[in-house]
């Protein structure tokens, strides 16, 4: 079931979950009898008491070797999000949950000025937002990313960021000082210039238009930009449709377009084969984009899954 502002179309229980909640029926039967829309799920905030604050892995999948996450789950709704699985491991669902159910980190901060100073700490760049973005909604009113964003400046610590959130703007004065360093650089998230397909697919991001002028004011400030174009979904229309891929590339200038595929992992699928028939018309399967081969559910070893094929 369709409900403006989220993306999940439904709250399926995580593959992890101890027990199953089904909606009641009668009372949604009743509601629609009598023309009342079912109530929209609201956003509920919820503290994560981190003890640690930095993620370290040794994929060679991924160009980065620490990364930080200021929130688990994500208001932004993407349908096809990657971090919804992750949800399961807190009992919650990967559908409508993970949308609504946002836990944030107030010691953030705190934590990372701990770590940093640890005398075993080995510098290298920070990747912010490769769980769940930055810049979603709440941070307007928690600024845990800006906290963060301070701490580095003062230590003059390498970053990096991927965003579909607008609010980035608001710490321009922050990632310019960085970046006159070199010390910063910015992937913004363009799925689409299509205002309805991004409705569908992203309902609660930064629309097409102020996606581009998050790109030029980036760009403008000397903050190094680019454009992470992913996923590169099958049947949408997102470079076969009202806006073809030279187009695309053409209006995202001046930030270089930097394709990448994505695969779609365990509680993901579903949910991106059961998107709204207008953004998706032809269903699921396997894509192919620039050479790059996107695995269906997996599969594949470490290092290989993106070669070409």
């Amino acid at each position: 079931m369709e409900i403006k502002g989220r993306g999940a179309l439904s709250n399926k229980d995580g593959r992890f979950a101890r027990r199953e909640r089904e909606p009641d029926g009668d009372a949604l039967d009743a509601a629609l009898r009598d023309g009342d829309a079912p109530p929209a799920p609201r956003t509920e905030l919820h503290v994560d008491a981190a003890r640690t604050i930095i993620a370290r892995n040794a994929s060679p999948d991924i160009g980065f070797s620490q990364s930080i996450n200021p929130y688990r789950g994500c208001e932004h709704g993407c349908i096809y999000c990657y971090a919804r699985p992750s949800h399961s491991y807190l009992d919650l669902s990967p559908g409508r949950d993970f949308e609504t159910q946002i836990f944030y980190k107030p010691n953030a901060v705190e934590l990372l000025r701990d770590e940093l100073a640890a005398p075993s700490y080995v510098v290298s760049p920070i990747a912010l937002g490769t769980n769940t973005d930055p810049y979603q909604p709440v941070e307007k009113q928690l600024r845990i990313t800006r906290g963060i964003l301070e701490l580095l400046l003062e230590h003059r610590h390498p970053l990096t960021i991927v965003t579909k959130g607008g609010l980035i703007l608001r710490d321009l004065d922050l990632l310019e000082r960085l970046a006159a360093d070199g010390l910063a650089a910015v992937m913004v998230s363009v799925t689409t210039l299509d205002d309805e397909l991004k409705r569908k697919l992203e309902p609660r991001t930064a629309g097409p238009n102020l996606r581009l002028k998050m790109i030029r004011e980036l760009a403008q400030h000397g903050v190094p930009t680019g454009v992470m174009a992913a996923p590169m979904i099958p049947g949408a229309r997102w470079w076969s449709g009202p806006m073809p891929l030279n187009r695309w590339v053409v209006r995202v200038a001046p930030a270089p377009a930097a394709a990448t595929a994505s695969s779609y992992e365990h509680a993901v699928w579903p949910r991106a084969t059961t998107m709204p028939r207008a953004a998706v018309p032809a269903g699921g399967g396997g894509c192919r984009e620039a050479g790059l081969w996107c695995p269906r559910s997996g599969g594949w070893s470490w290092g290989r899954r993106l070669s070409p094929r």
